[in-house]
Formats: structure tokens, C-alpha cells, sequence
């Protein structure tokens, strides 16, 4: 199986670009499964129902989500109606929408956790390896292969979650910081891992926004509104591939297009 993350997208351009090119990329790289962190799809104010709407038809098969995921509250109800998208698991049990699901790919079955760090990032949620534990506890026997979006700041934070379930959940990439890490490796228990995955968006900007805007904001401290970078748009991935039967990864790959 191969499995294909691709990290934040950050912009209305972002998502045009997957809606043009996802299904082609698909084909190209045979890719079975595909998650995308969509949590800032419509650019920094969270993501809308229709914008979750557009990923899922434009080629991903699971959405997962961050710290502004639930900005936007015209999705609220859709992560309550829809267990295609994820919110982060750790997020209080009273807010919208599921921090896992279960899906069948050609027979297989793939479970897809969404978990978010609590090291240098708002809000600061709950400790998030009691929320894997119990669902990796109640779904056992339920599924072949695992999947986790461990949206954090802290790097440290996200290496220590793929060592913590080395062997236990299959596929283990980060998201958040926007910048692809080149420390992709399986690790000793064939998990296959990766600190970011990157981003989709504006390139040649800081993050995906106008470089100059986002320096006044760190000269002044004063707000200033946000504007996408003018750079191409790109978007970052990395595809791993898992043998089903041994539930060991065998190649982990980054692309860009």
C-alpha cells in the first residue's frame, strides 16, 4: 500500500492547485491512500464545509486538521456529519467532529488518527498520548494499518511520538510548522516517519505569506494582515510504502508538485 501525507495547505490557492493536480499525482506515483492536513485551506481563518468538500473530490481521502481547525464555524457541523475529516483527538470531547476513522482501501483497512502536540502552540490541549493509547486499544483487531498526523511546534515533540509508536502505528508524519524536514527514515520497528511534511501554497513568502508583511509584524509586534506569498504555488508530500502483511514500512519518499 502506499500512502501519500501531504502537509498544511495554507491557501485558496493551495486548494486550486490539488483540485488540478492531485488525481494526476495519484495516478503517477500509484498511490492508494492519500491524507492532507487541510486546516488552514482557507487561508489562516480554518476551513469551510465547501472547501473540505472540494479536497475530498480533488483526490484526499481523509482531512486532518490543527490548532485552527474549529476557527471556522460553518464546519462544524460537517466534522460532526463527516468522518472524512478529522479534528485533532486531543481537542475536549464536546467540541465538533472525531479525532479518528477508520476507512477500507481495497479491503484494507487504514486507521487515520489526528493528534496535536501541547509544546509551543495555541491552545494548549491535553497530554495527546492517553487519546492515541485508547484508540489504538479500542480498535485493535479492527484494522491492518495505522496512520498518525501529529500536528506540533516542537520538533523534540514530534520525533518523541514516532519513537513512542514505532511499530505500532505504521505511518507517523508531522505537520504545523509548514517546512519540509529532511529526516525521513523507518525507523527500527518499521514505522515510517517523518517530522514535517510541509505545505501547499504560495512559494517565496515565509510560510506561505508575503515575506515583507510577516517581518513588520515581528519588527513592530503591531497586527498586520497576512497576504499570500507571490511565489509559484507548490505543494510538499511524502509518500510512504507499507507491506500490509509484515505491517512494516519498506520506502519512505518526499516529492513536490
Amino acid at each position: 500500500m502506499r500512502i501519500l501525507a501531504i502537509g498544511d495547505v495554507t491557501s485558496p490557492a493551495g486548494l486550486a492547485h490539488l483540485k488540478q493536480q492531485l488525481w494526476r499525482v495519484r495516478r503517477q506515483h500509484d498511490v492508494d491512500l492519500c491524507v492532507v492536513n487541510a486546516e488552514n485551506a482557507s487561508l489562516i481563518t480554518g476551513i469551510s464545509a465547501e472547501d473540505a468538500d472540494d479536497l475530498l473530490q480533488a483526490g484526499a481521502d481523509v482531512l486532518t486538521g490543527g490548532n485552527h481547525t474549529l476557527r471556522n464555524k460553518s464546519v462544524h457541523g460537517y466534522l460532526d456529519e463527516s468522518r472524512a475529516m478529522l479534528r485533532p483527538i486531543n481537542f475536549p470531547s464536546d467540541v465538533p467532529g472525531a479525532g479518528y476513522t477508520v476507512i477500507d482501501v481495497h479491503g484494507v483497512r487504514v486507521l487515520v488518527i489526528n493528534a496535536m502536540g501541547n509544546v509551543h502552540i495555541d491552545p494548549v490541549l491535553d497530554n495527546p498520548y492517553p487519546y492515541i493509547d485508547r484508540v489504538l486499544e479500542r480498535e485493535a483487531g479492527r484494522y491492518n494499518v495505522a496512520v498518525l498526523d501529529i500536528h506540533a511546534e516542537a520538533t523534540g515533540e514530534k520525533v518523541a511520538i514516532g519513537y513512542a509508536y514505532d511499530g505500532r502505528i505504521q505511518v507517523v508524519f508531522g505537520t504545523h510548522t509548514h517546512v519540509p524536514t529532511a529526516d525521513l527514515c523507518i525507523l527500527p520497528q518499521g514505522t515510517g516517519y517523518v517530522t514535517d511534511v510541509g505545505m501547499c501554497g504560495e512559494s517565496g513568502g515565509v510560510l506561505g505569506m508575503d515575506a515583507p508583511s510577516v517581518v513588520r509584524r515581528m519588527r513592530t509586534r503591531l497586527p498586520v494582515k497576512f497576504t499570500p506569498a507571490a511565489g509559484p504555488v507548490m505543494a510538499d508530500g511524502v509518500i510512504f510504502t507499507v507491506d500490509v502483511d509484515t505491517r512494516r514500512v519498506s520506502a519512505v519518499e518526499r516529492i513536490r508538485f
